[in-house]
């Protein structure tokens, strides 16, 4: 039987490109080391951070390969995000995270012929599931993204029993009633990571225990602080600190795509250098990276 027990920040990592746009795989030990060393426990390869989508299968394989390797060292928990691409794909990657030892695998809906319904989406993460059977299973709710906004409480509660490796979802909505929906939903069995910076002490203090969101890369403090305030029942102190997290999001963004900007922010503010983001992204120009990094570290600090 699949065991999912992991809870708390998850990084969603960037993936380092070099000049030439080849992936970055050399820098992989080193950024699971920043990470590890500020208290973060979890890593999510090829989500929306880590431009899976723009990536091929094979870059695809051979980065999780690398932040497998590295989390063996550092002892965190690899979640591969295996959705985004051709449904054979799909699959094939979902196989190749359990082979290469990944610890859980996460999925996006399928992309052009999107689930319309809670057993559509049952449908197709059981196909995912046979074909990686001893790993857990979780699934990627990101509806401005993806174009699938199935409720996620319905969703869940007419899961049980169907997926043989399903273990929760990582939610990304502004829509805090229907996560707290899918908190509760199915006995509260399911794993639920809230996937917004802006959104952590609101969600934390509604009961929410795990969080996949960019800024984990470059202000992990914020986050394990946030959460920390709020374990221990100091609801100012965490507004406080989430206001200073939504500032320096809106620092960063202001001129540019999510992805691109946070990019500049983690080159602009730690030792990690993950390169600018591949086409089709936009990224950034010379003036507005420099004023990044001129504006953010003021924003930075606790």
């Amino acid at each position: 039987m699949v065991n999912f027990t992991f809870r708390g920040l998850m990084a969603p990592v960037f993936t380092a490109f070099n000049q030439d746009w080849t992936i970055n795989t050399a820098i992989v030990p080193e950024y699971a080391q920043f990470l590890a060393d500020r208290n973060v426990p979890g890593i999510l390869v090829h989500g929306t951070t880590g431009e899976g989508s723009a990536l091929s299968v094979a870059e695809r394989k051979r980065l999780a390969e690398a932040w497998v390797a590295a989390g063996k060292t550092t002892k965190q928990h690899i979640m591969i995000q295996v959705g985004g691409t051709a449904f054979p794909d799909v699959k094939e990657l979902a196989a190749h995270a359990e082979k290469i030892g990944a610890d859980s695998i996460l999925t996006l809906p399928e992309l052009y012929f999107k689930p319309s319904n809670e057993q559509d989406l049952i449908d197709y993460l059981r196909e995912i599931s046979a074909v990686a059977p001893n790993i857990p299973l979780l699934y990627y709710h990101i509806p401005v993204w993806s174009g699938v906004n199935i409720n996620m409480e319905k969703f869940l509660n007419l899961s049980v029993g169907k997926i043989p490796t399903f273990q929760g979802i990582k939610y990304t909505n502004n829509d805090l009633s229907e996560g707290y929906n899918a908190l509760k939903a199915a006995d509260g069995r399911y794993a639920v990571f809230l996937g917004a910076d802006t959104l952590v002490q609101p969600a934390t203090a509604l009961g929410f225990d795990s969080v996949i969101a960019t800024g984990i890369n470059f202000l992990p403090d914020h986050f394990n602080s946030i959460m920390a305030a709020v374990r221990a029942n100091k609801v100012e102190e965490a507004r406080a600190i989430q206001e200073k997290l939504t500032a320096a999001v809106k620092v960063v963004t202001k001129n540019g795509a999510w992805v691109p900007t946070m990019k500049v922010a983690m080159n602009a503010i730690t030792p990690i250098d993950v390169g600018l983001a591949r086409s089709p992204l936009k990224n950034l120009n010379a003036a507005q990276i420099r004023e990044l990094q001129v504006d953010l570290p003021a924003v930075a600090t606790l």
